[in-house]
């Protein structure tokens, strides 16, 4: 939402203000008596009976810890092992090592002098419900629409910005579609905290969703979400992403192939409910970025809607035609950025709202042709297209969506003309020593996580560099069948679910501590205590440029559950579409490991 917001002091503090009385006006949480002790840091939710169990206790020394169940019978003795690196405040951690207790039931940790963990529980499928539930927050993110109490809850809310008369903004005009004409935009997602619906954001949120359901079909149609579309006979992750994919639509122009880069209002809503909002919504111009994430998106979803011609006439077709359409005004257009800035010293009304500028295409490019060239089998796509730039491997964010186009072509590398891509080879290789290169170290980490080897990984949304790093050791996984890589997402997952310096389980609904006054208006706003469900927040950063103190500059502390701290709490949709991708992703993998491991003959 505020990836490009640079507050001024005077807007710092008009903001604070107005969320100070804000919080006076809400309804404080209920208060509940927290007993677990601070020093025990675990997965809130639990473990796998055959899965690596690890906590993370901050003080004392080597001791006896037990694990107890619901009587307070002790059916697990092991000893604490100090960490050989202190973690990033200087301080020793010690690791409490139970992997070798795998009877399902409910459990805590206890050390003598300090006390009882949170609780959690030992069982197969142990993630089902959260996984299921980062998907269903995107049915609470929904627009154009009534959240109704059959499929929300107590969160049911009215229908808000219907968006079916949008105005085109003087910055997006063409002689077909002037300035002020309207157009009809509805469906999509809100983006984040606010009421806006941006393309770049959508294309990698979407394209992460779509990819869970290409990578493990199988199981993505066991999941069910209820949702107003389920039993439609389309699997329900499909359902819900079609809701975003239909809008993304609407924002290409049907004239040349363009794409807007964003639907918005002029400025950020006030902390309201959606249907409060009146103010009249815009397209913005059309630029590169927003038209080649398009492109690879509806390439992608082509080839997965065309596997369901009954559910979807027609629609395989149309998302083809309008990837090509979108790639060949990239192609003639490879150099428009979006900026936000430039374009208010021109045009009226000045647009304020989230800017997701990006000035190079190179990745974008990449992302696309791999797209195209899996699609369409035409090698056409990727003979103008450095594959390999440079030797970077970073993990895909919605400004570097490279590794994007590298997972399409690996998970596909069986295929004929995918074999014969002269760089995949290379290609395989670089990602492969990227992710072990992501977890050398940790087995002396005092977190025991790839995401706690650097502070480099706390900036804006180190959540979903957790996540995202997560992604990558799956797909290491599945080139590989290395369970070295399967392990070390799990312990990434369990970092953002309780095993972190800052003790929350990071998404909203899930674990015993986790985020009540999340940077979310209708969380803030429907006078509800408990936030939206399934939500993950930003995560520790100390850079605070909301102006809001976070208690502790330490990267991986530097964490406030504080409804004004949107650079620490807001959440977004390309935050939640990594998490969910590695929760269900794990789960799938987890119940084909448990399948395999029945099916052993025994001696």
């Amino acid at each position: 939402m505020f990836k490009n917001f640079k507050p001024t002091a005077s807007v710092v503090t008009h903001i604070a203000g107005i969320f100070f009385l804000l919080i006076l006006i809400r309804p404080c949480a209920a208060q509940v008596k927290d007993t677990a002790s601070n020093q025990i840091r675990l997965n809130q939710v639990g473990f796998y009976p055959n899965g690596i169990k690890t906590a993370v206790v901050l003080t004392g020394s080597p001791a006896v810890f037990t694990i107890q169940n619901t009587k307070k019978q002790v059916v697990f003795t092991g000893n604490l092992k100090e960490s050989v690196k202190p973690a990033f405040s200087g301080k020793t951690t010690y690791i409490a090592n139970f992997t070798a207790l795998q009877k399902a039931g409910e459990y805590k940790l206890y050390i003598k002098g300090l006390g009882y963990s949170y609780p959690f529980s030992i069982k197969e499928n142990i993630h089902q419900k959260l996984a299921a539930g980062l998907i269903k927050a995107y049915y609470f993110m929904r627009a154009s629409t009534p959240i109704t109490a059959k499929y929300a809850g107590k969160w049911a809310r009215t229908e808000g910005h219907p968006d079916t008369s949008v105005l085109i903004h003087p910055s997006a005009a063409s002689d077909k579609r002037p300035a002020g004409t309207i157009i009809s935009s509805p469906r999509g997602w809100y983006d984040a905290g606010d009421y806006n619906k941006y393309v770049v954001n959508s294309g990698i949120s979407t394209s992460t969703l779509l990819s869970l359901y290409e990578d493990f079909p199988d199981y993505m149609k066991s999941v069910k979400l209820n949702i107003p579309e389920s039993g439609n006979g389309l699997p329900d992750l499909l359902n819900e992403v079609l809701w975003n994919l239909r809008w993304m639509l609407t924002m290409q122009d049907p004239n040349d192939g363009g794409v807007y880069h964003k639907l918005t209002n002029a400025a950020f809503d006030k902390f309201e409910m959606p249907d409060k909002d009146k103010t009249p919504r815009y397209v913005v111009q059309k630029g590169t970025a927003a038209a080649l994430d398009f492109a690879a998106v509806m390439a992608q979803a082509s080839r997965i809607f065309k596997q369901f011609p009954q559910q979807t006439p027609g629609l395989a077709d149309s998302c083809l035609k309008a990837s090509k359409n979108a790639w060949k005004w990239a192609v003639e257009n490879p150099k428009v950025a979006y900026r936000q800035e430039e374009n208010n010293r021109k045009f009226s009304p000045p647009v304020t709202t989230g800017g997701y500028g990006d000035y190079n295409f190179t990745d974008e490019f990449i992302w696309v042709a791999s797209e195209l060239f899996v699609t369409t089998h035409d090698a056409d796509y990727l003979k103008h297209i450095n594959l390999l730039p440079d030797d970077k491997m970073p993990v895909p964010t919605w400004g570097q969506v490279k590794l994007l186009g590298y997972y399409t072509l690996l998970k596909n590398e069986n295929q004929a003309d995918v074999k014969a891509v002269a760089d995949l080879p290379e290609i395989k290789k670089r990602l492969l020593a990227a992710a072990d290169e992501l977890i050398n170290g940790v087995e002396d980490n005092a977190w025991q996580t790839a995401m706690t080897l650097s502070v480099k990984h706390f900036g804006w949304g180190s959540n979903s560099e957790a996540a995202n790093e997560g992604v990558m050791l799956l797909q290491a996984y599945n080139l590989t069948h290395n369970k070295k890589y399967l392990d070390n997402a799990l312990a990434n997952l369990d970092y953002l679910l309780g095993r972190n310096a800052a003790g929350y389980a990071y998404v909203t609904g899930y674990g015993s501590k986790t985020p009540m006054h999340p940077h979310h208006r209708p969380s803030a706003s429907d006078g509800i205590v408990d936030p939206v469900p399934g939500l993950l927040v930003g995560g520790p950063n100390p850079g605070m440029q909301d102006g809001i103190k976070v208690p502790s500059k330490v990267p991986d502390e530097a964490y406030i559950d504080d409804t004004r701290a949107y650079a620490a709490n807001e959440i977004t949709i390309n935050w939640n579409a990594p998490i969910a991708y590695l929760a269900n992703a794990i789960e799938a993998l987890q119940l084909q490991l448990q399948h395999t491991s029945n099916s052993k003959p025994t001696k």
